[in-house]
Formats: structure tokens, C-alpha cells, sequence
């Protein structure tokens, strides 16, 4: 009976969106032949060729000069679960703790608000215990809080306390705006948070006001000193540059790294459903990287990890590093590790992709861990092989960042 259940629960979750899980591994046409979708596109990405789903060179990545096979699924309890078609391991959650923010940030929230969940439909602090541990008792061993805001939930500390005892968690990291972070670092700390990025696109207390719609550049800043102070390293400040608003800055923020542990990453803009996205904000990171090492000496590549989805440099004399997330212009679906957990309890495989799969239903309704990893498992082997690139993303009809998380 329990099975038949299963069976129905998972064909509705799925049944709407089965052609847009379906698995096609994208062609790139290189120097006029067609290739594998993770051949290498330029000199300093090594990477090798393949024949598609299954092939077991694919996991091969795109942000540094190593390859996947460095890590050994060996080290890992992974069950097929968190492996999907063309053999990419999933070992990194990310989960939405809330659609609520205190900023209204502008490539985040449409200027018109967004309509929040009920309350009754997001998933409750046991609910998200409970997936979270099936899913590190299956091989994930990092987890990353995200929002809306995770800071503004009440129970975020019981919430990080209870995820750091998860036998076979590694790291737990939080990404946070930083308005409210400063006072709460300490406790989140003892509970077992380890890894803290801060959102910040502007050093500019105007503009912050600007790009947010609130105040409150001044508790980011002193947050990001608290998490230095707190013995955070690197501190992670992620910046999402945009043409004419924030690209003047790019050396201003380079100049955080000089003295402290801090690792500033420079993020691609990326269209998300009512952020305006328009190509002539893009500013690509080969350009970002120009203005960078026209104004500094001794910019050094990192060998980064190879589910990185970060380019990383070190700067001679900088105590901290620097590193570029090139989601349009050069993106990193070979090596995707990521599965994202939204606040409604709605699995999505692939942060631009519009499908997702309901596990706060089947949860309710009382199907146990294994229908549950059924469920996750049968929507992980529909993900495709690479997002449709920018121009196409643009076009898809996709959730509002602050739904799903950054």
C-alpha cells in the first residue's frame, strides 16, 4: 500500500515537469566539430573528452586545472541516490531556511515584492532536521544555509546545533546579508557554524541604499570585521558586479583582501526572474580580471577543488584571496555537486532550471526515508547536463532568487 502511495507521489511531482528534467547533454561547437559538453573551451581548464551520459571521464570540472577523479567516492557513504546520469556526485545541500528578508536587494526581489509561502506550507525545524540527515546519511557532507535571510529565523541557532551533530557533516556554512550577523556570530559559532559568506555589492554607504532599498551598510562592514575577529578564514564576501552601478569598485573591494582573511568573490549577474536582467550589466570575468591585475602585481592562479564553482587567485603581499564565480560566461555544470532544499520543501537539482520535486508532501503524508530517497533519487537522474546558457536563461521562466536561495 505504502508503495503504491509512493508510486502516485513521486509521478505528481514529477509528471508536469518530466520534460524539462529530461537529460540532454548540451553541444558546444568547437573549432567546427562537435564535441563532448565538457571539453575544455580554453587553455587554462584542462578537461577531457567523453561520450556523454555514463562516461566515466565526465566528471572532469571547469573552474581550476585538476580533475574529479582527485576525489575518491570512497571517501564518501554515497548512495546512487545522490548520483545523477552522467555521474556527477551530489555531496553539497543547500537549504532555504526562509523567504523572508530585511533587504530588498534588486537582483534579488522584484521591485513589486514577491507573494511569500504560508507559513504552513514551509517546512518546520524538524522537517528540515530530518530531510537533512537523509540526505548526509546517503554522502552529503556540506551543508550551506541560505534565504531570504537565514539570520531572521528564530531557531537558527537550535537549527545549526542540530545540523552540526549530523554524523558525517564536514561543513556548515552560511550565507547571510550581514545586517543582524554581527551580534549573533558568537553563539552560531558555538553551535557549530563554520563558514560564513557576506553578501555585499557595494563599499558605498549610498549606494548600498540603492541596490538594497534599506540601510545598513555600516552592520554588513562590522559583521564582516566580526566574522574576522571570530577567527572565520577566509571570511567570504560574495559581490555581484553589475555594469554602471558597482563595476567601478572592483579594485575598492581587491583591497579588503590586503590585510585580512578575506576571500571577495566576484560574482557574474545572472537573470532570475524579476531582477531586470539585461546583457549590458553582465560584466564578464575575463574583464573583472583585467581591472584586476592592471592595478596589482602578482596575481597567481590557485589549484582550486574540483567542485569548485570558483576560479580563485591570490594576490602577492594579500592576505586573502580572490575568486570569480563565472556562471555565465564560463560555467561549471561538469563538476556540479549542488542540490538546493527551498524553504516549501521543494528539491531543485539545478539552480537555473525551473523543475522541482515536492519532498514536504510525501514527508507529511508519511512516506518513510527510503520512498523519500525514491523520490529525490528519481528527479537527481533527470538532471541535465549543463543549464541552457545566458541568453536562453534570460528566457526561462524561473523563481525569484529570493525563492530559491543564494
Amino acid at each position: 500500500m505504502m508503495r503504491r502511495h509512493l508510486s502516485k507521489l513521486l509521478w505528481q511531482s514529477l509528471g508536469s515537469q518530466r520534460s524539462n528534467y529530461s537529460v540532454e547533454a548540451l553541444r558546444f561547437n568547437l573549432d567546427g566539430v562537435t564535441s563532448c559538453p565538457f571539453k575544455s573551451r580554453n587553455n587554462d581548464i584542462r578537461s577531457t573528452n567523453c561520450d556523454g551520459p555514463g562516461c566515466p571521464k565526465v566528471m572532469t570540472y571547469a573552474t581550476s586545472c585538476a580533475t574529479w577523479s582527485e576525489i575518491s567516492q570512497e571517501d564518501h557513504p554515497a548512495s546512487d541516490m545522490l548520483v545523477d546520469s552522467f555521474g556527477r556526485f551530489h555531496n553539497y545541500l543547500r537549504i532555504s531556511l526562509t523567504e523572508r528578508c530585511n533587504l530588498r536587494c534588486q537582483y534579488c526581489m522584484p521591485v513589486e515584492g514577491v507573494e511569500l509561502t504560508p507559513n504552513s506550507h514551509l517546512l518546520t525545524s524538524d522537517e528540515i532536521i530530518r530531510l537533512a540527515n537523509l540526505f548526509v546519511n546517503s554522502g552529503v557532507d556540506k551543508i550551506r544555509l541560505t534565504g531570504g535571510e537565514p539570520t531572521i529565523r528564530k531557531d537558527i541557532e537550535e537549527i545549526c546545533l542540530q545540523l552540526s551533530r549530523l554524523k558525517g557533516l564536514k561543513t556548515l556554512a552560511m550565507t547571510t546579508n550581514g545586517i543582524v550577523l554581527a551580534k549573533k556570530i558568537p553563539k552560531l559559532k558555538e553551535c557549530g557554524l563554520g563558514v560564513i559568506n557576506i553578501s555585499l555589492d557595494t563599499l558605498v554607504p549610498a549606494k548600498f541604499e540603492l541596490l538594497t532599498r534599506r540601510k545598513g551598510h555600516e552592520r554588513v562592514m562590522e559583521s564582516i570585521t566580526a566574522a574576522v575577529e571570530y577567527g572565520f578564514n577566509p571570511v567570504k564576501v560574495n559581490c555581484v558586479v553589475m555594469r554602471g552601478i558597482n563595476d567601478d569598485e572592483i579594485c575598492d573591494f581587491v583591497e579588503l583582501t590586503r590585510e585580512k582573511p578575506v576571500n571577495v568573490r566576484f560574482i557574474e549577474f545572472m537573470p532570475f526572474d524579476g531582477n531586470v536582467w539585461n546583457i549590458k550589466k553582465l560584466v564578464p570575468y575575463a574583464e573583472i580580471l583585467d581591472k584586476v591585475k592592471q592595478r596589482f602585481e602578482g596575481v597567481k592562479r590557485l589549484t582550486d577543488h574540483p567542485s569548485d564553482t570558483a576560479k580563485n587567485f591570490m594576490i602577492d603581499g594579500h592576505h586573502g584571496t580572490i575568486s570569480f564565480i563565472t556562471s555565465m560566461t564560463d560555467h561549471f555544470c561538469a563538476g556540479c555537486n549542488r542540490l538546493r532544499l527551498l524553504a516549501d520543501g521543494n528539491l531543485k537539482v539545478c539552480l537555473f532550471g525551473p523543475s522541482e520535486v515536492s519532498l514536504r508532501d510525501p514527508l507529511r503524508a508519511g512516506v518513510d526515508d527510503l520512498g523519500l530517497k525514491e523520490i529525490i533519487g528519481a528527479a537527481v537522474k533527470k538532471k541535465k547536463a549543463a543549464h541552457a546558457g545566458m541568453l536562453d536563461l534570460a528566457k526561462t521562466a524561473n523563481r525569484p532568487m529570493i525563492h530559491i536561495g543564494g
